[in-house]
């Protein structure tokens, strides 16, 4: 009988009396679950993310310790099997994380410990980028270079929520991480979080994502209230051809261009221009389908449950999230209303004018908000095709958000 009980005390179930805030957190990942698989909402990233948090929330499992990565630093030591001193204790800024900590005691680092080292270190977003740029046809923007200020129009909603967050008394840090939700790129919000405010990665990556997968609700409201009829009925000029030889150069003269006006862009802008290169070159097509599929897929899957191990009860029940969440949507719908705005501005001195919807593409959430554009501009004319004229707003948004996100941790980082 006594086996019995020792057994029953070493239980999840038993532990919960400890900390029953897991029970919501739990709750919250079950959620999450549903969002991914039955509304089908970003479900590629979405679900691991919920997974991740699932199993760090279960009492016991000691797949992830926050004092391994508290206060933003990776503690070798520790994870070299070291004691914890009490000396170590006093020095944490985090005193949640050190109120559950004893002298003496060591660290059995944990499964998602090991696979949160490529968050931290920025290996999985970086990866992540060459498939996206291996996916991505920058030939729209080639064809149209005016569409690059669109996509940097876009990110002006980064700058603004970035003030709005100081003024809710967040850090400046803080406020950087959660205003590049605005970008609407999941890599990059969750690279920028992990140098600015990895204590906020899980809120933020969650709000990140959930804003992209509801891009066709947000944007569509913001569209019809800041254009008329007239303006989204505008027919665009048909795009020229772009040769293979400008699409070769132009990744190797963005990444030579943006590196040295924004070096702590570097790794994103250098790994989204090289999956792009492979994929025009014309000579590493078998490189181009690795990194599109394979590579992409296992980082995906890494970088997700990762992410979703910081989400734990003491990090993600508290204010701070739902400041984060309302202040991430504010910052998604500012940089979908400046894209059209700043259209509508250019149609003042332009020939050949522009449909304002496309600027709501400015935001990289690539393709969907293209397709966005493409379906409220047909509400109005269904002869109008606007998609490949709103994927050159679309792509420079992905540039625009790594170059925001290398401005943002160089000045605050």
């Amino acid at each position: 009988m006594d086996a019995i009980l020792d057994f029953l005390k070493t239980t999840g179930f038993a532990m919960i009396a400890d900390n029953w805030k897991v029970i919501i957190m739990l709750a919250i990942s079950c959620l999450l679950l549903y969002l991914a698989i039955v509304k089908k909402m970003e479900p590629l990233l979405l679900l691991p993310i919920a997974f991740g948090m699932l199993l760090t929330n279960i009492p016991g499992s000691e797949m992830f310790h926050e004092v391994l990565f508290v206060d933003g630093h990776i503690h070798w030591d520790l994870f070299g099997g070291a004691a914890i001193t009490q000396e170590f204790i006093d020095s944490i800024e985090n005193t949640v994380v050190a109120s559950t900590l004893t002298a003496g005691e060591t660290i059995s680092v944990g499964l998602l410990d090991v696979l949160y080292l490529g968050v931290k270190l920025g290996i999985y977003p970086c990866l992540i980028f060459i498939g996206v740029g291996a996916q991505t046809d920058f030939g729209p923007l080639i064809a149209n270079p005016k569409t690059l200020l669109l996509g940097a129009a876009a990110q002006v909603g980064i700058f603004i929520t970035y003030i709005g967050a100081t003024l809710m008394g967040f850090t400046s840090q803080e406020a950087g991480a959660i205003a590049i939700i605005g970008g609407a790129d999941g890599p990059t919000a969750i690279y920028t979080t992990q140098m600015l405010a990895s204590n906020l990665l899980g809120p933020i990556a969650i709000a990140a994502y959930s804003y992209m997968a509801l891009v066709p609700v947000i944007q569509p409201p913001i569209m019809r209230a800041l254009t008329t009829k007239e303006e989204r009925r505008i027919v665009m000029k048909e795009l020229r051809p772009v040769s293979k030889t400008e699409k070769i150069i132009f990744p190797i003269v963005v990444t030579i261009f943006v590196a040295l006006l924004v070096p702590s862009a570097a790794p994103l802008i250098g790994c989204l221009m090289l999956g792009n290169l492979l994929r025009e070159c014309g000579v590493t097509e078998r490189l181009s389908k690795t990194v599109q599929n394979e590579l992409m897929n296992i980082c995906v899957v890494f970088l997700g449950v990762s992410v979703g191990a910081t989400a734990t009860a003491n990090a993600f029940l508290n204010l701070s999230t739902l400041g984060i969440l309302v202040l991430g949507i504010i910052a998604f719908s500012l940089g979908t209303a400046c894209g059209i705005l700043l259209a509508k501005f250019m149609n003042l001195f332009s020939k050949n004018k522009i449909n304002p919807l496309i600027g709501a593409a400015g935001v990289s959430a690539v393709p969907m908000a293209a397709r966005v554009a493409q379906k409220e501009g047909q509400k109005e004319d269904s002869s109008n095709f606007l998609l490949m004229h709103a994927m050159g707003p679309n792509v420079s948004g992905v540039i625009g958000s790594a170059i925001a996100a290398g401005v943002l941790i160089s000045l605050l980082g």
